[in-house]
């Protein structure tokens, strides 16, 4: 039986404006192809901070204008960035299969994430999207929107908006039963449309799922066999940018935990990763997880490289 993968696609994998993108998910697409090739089912889920942030400001600034646009609410925003995500990952994926010889179908699916009305996240704003402002820049346009911004990790001011936790993925059937098909997936894209229970059924909210949560939760529900998270290193460090800068081979659920709490690991970067893998190891069996970059994800699933979190 094959090993099903689910793998995480970093903001390194898809760039910060629509020609960007498609240009780098062409070697996106090659490492996914690479590992389709190799007999793993694979689904693919995928970041949406900048692309999110760009449509929503677009709108917003084409809404504030005379004969402008209407409101576009936040949640549909999100519906569009999967949208032309998928289609450039469908796109690239689907010619390098084509390329190899593989009649493996690829397809995107506008993915709802349950969220709690009561997550105490919509009190707290945390998740950064769209683009990196200067202090000044920033500070207009909060004057302007009423939006939240904070300092990003040294490198600028970002719009934070709430960042719930996935409860359940509505499309979860379709997912499974496409990639029983043999179809690569694209699901959950920005974590997912945020949805809260309405009237028996669904109603989006303004937030962002963190990715790496919601391919965790996906990871889980599709009983896959690893959660692959790739990013912008090959390996996961402790004492990161410091003189005594150790990368690691793997980490342990304990060892993990410890390194947390002993901040290792940035909140806008590492640490929701970390925690991603430590959700879906302790609720598997066997299940591992594995985090490294794009360009050495064949190696890394091979042994060679990466840091692999395990029970």
């Amino acid at each position: 039986m094959a090993k099903r993968l689910v793998i995480a696609l970093g903001g390194n994998a898809l760039g910060n404006t629509p020609k960007q993108q498609l240009d780098l998910v062409k070697k996106t697409a090659s490492t996914i192809v690479d590992l389709v090739e190799e007999g793993y089912e694979v689904v693919v889920g995928h970041g949406n901070g900048p692309q999110v942030g760009m449509v929503n400001l677009a709108f917003e600034n084409s809404h504030n204008k005379v004969g402008g646009t209407p409101e576009m609410p936040f949640p549909e925003c999100g519906a569009m960035t999967q949208g032309y995500i998928g289609y450039h990952l469908q796109q690239s994926i689907g010619k390098e299969l084509k390329k190899r010889g593989l009649n493996n179908p690829v397809a995107t699916v506008v993915t709802q994430v349950e969220v709690d009305r009561n997550d105490s996240a919509f009190e707290n704003p945390t998740k950064p999207i769209g683009s990196f402002y200067s202090k000044e820049e920033a500070d207009k346009i909060v004057a302007e929107t009423g939006y939240t911004f904070v300092e990003d990790a040294g490198r600028g001011y970002r719009r934070v908006v709430p960042s719930p936790k996935p409860v359940s993925i509505v499309e979860i059937e379709t997912v499974e039963n496409l990639v029983k098909a043999g179809c690569v997936v694209i699901t959950v894209g920005g974590g997912g449309i945020p949805v809260i229970k309405s009237d028996g059924w669904f109603e989006g909210v303004a937030a962002v799922i963190d990715k790496d949560r919601a391919s965790a939760k996906l990871a889980l529900d599709l009983k896959a066999d690893m959660l692959v998270i790739l990013t912008a290193v090959e390996k996961v460090a402790i004492n990161f940018n410091k003189p005594d800068q150790k990368e690691l081979d793997e980490m342990s659920l304990e060892e993990a935990r410890q390194y947390m709490a002993e901040g290792h690991f940035a909140k806008g970067s590492m640490l929701p990763k970390v925690e991603s893998c430590i959700e879906y190891v302790e609720n598997t069996e066997n299940g591992k997880a594995l985090i490294t970059s794009l360009e050495k994800a064949r190696d890394a699933l091979q042994g060679k490289t990466g840091t692999v979190i395990h029970r």
